[in-house]
């Protein structure tokens, strides 16, 4: 985990979380494992100051002091963190770029297990996104979720009709990993911090295929 760290400050450590490594769990691997090899010389362990899927990799942020991960956790309550993600989706949207604006709930049954969907009386929901490149079958998009809802983007991309490739509870299939990476974080501390993760292996080749 040493080698995936992409910022360490005296307040903020930020990491590049692997796909398929879920921020936390009551059984199994789990980020929360951890944390004691990220303490890093502090007395407390790092705590995350957001969440990403299990399946989602890429920039993760955790404060190392009392004070920053409050201040953090403001920060990303508040709506003033930007957070910039990179999808393949299958087939791709109409359009350059747009907004999609559709509340999301969740729901569940003893078949499938729950899961979330867009449903007007949902909590609001809203992504931004933009077409990056485009490809046999495929797209490559730049997301920007102003809200920060379970499986968000996700959900989304499928309402889009454009579900993200690998993503099998929305439509996307089941081969090769899920391909959505929160690509960025933008942080505005003083000084301000932005931080980028690398494209992981398993996204690699639809990129390429996308022009990336």
């Amino acid at each position: 985990m040493h080698a995936r760290i992409l910022h360490l400050g005296p307040e903020v450590l930020v990491l590049d979380k692997p796909a398929g490594l879920p921020v936390s769990a009551r059984q199994g691997d789990s980020l929360e494992a951890w944390l004691p090899a990220l303490r890093l010389g502090k007395k407390r362990l790092p705590q995350p100051a957001h969440r990403l899927d299990a399946d989602t990799a890429g920039v993760l942020a955790l404060g190392r002091t009392a004070p920053m991960l409050a201040q953090l956790n403001r920060l990303f309550a508040e709506r003033r963190v930007e957070k910039v993600y990179w999808a393949v989706v299958r087939g791709g949207p109409d359009g350059e770029s747009g907004l999609v604006d559709a509340p999301l709930g969740k729901i569940s049954s003893a078949a499938q297990g729950w899961r979330m969907r867009v449903d007007p009386r949902g909590d609001a929901a809203r992504s931004a996104w933009r077409v990056l490149g485009r490809g046999p079958g495929l797209a490559w998009l730049e997301l920007r979720p102003e809200t920060g809802r379970t499986h968000q983007l996700r959900v989304h991309c499928a309402h889009l009709g454009c579900p993200i490739l690998g993503d099998a509870m929305y439509g996307g299939g089941q081969a090769g990993g899920l391909h959505l990476l929160a690509r960025s974080l933008a942080l505005p501390l003083e000084p301000p911090l932005r931080v980028e993760a690398p494209v992981p292996a398993h996204m690699r080749a639809a990129l390429a295929a996308c022009g990336g």
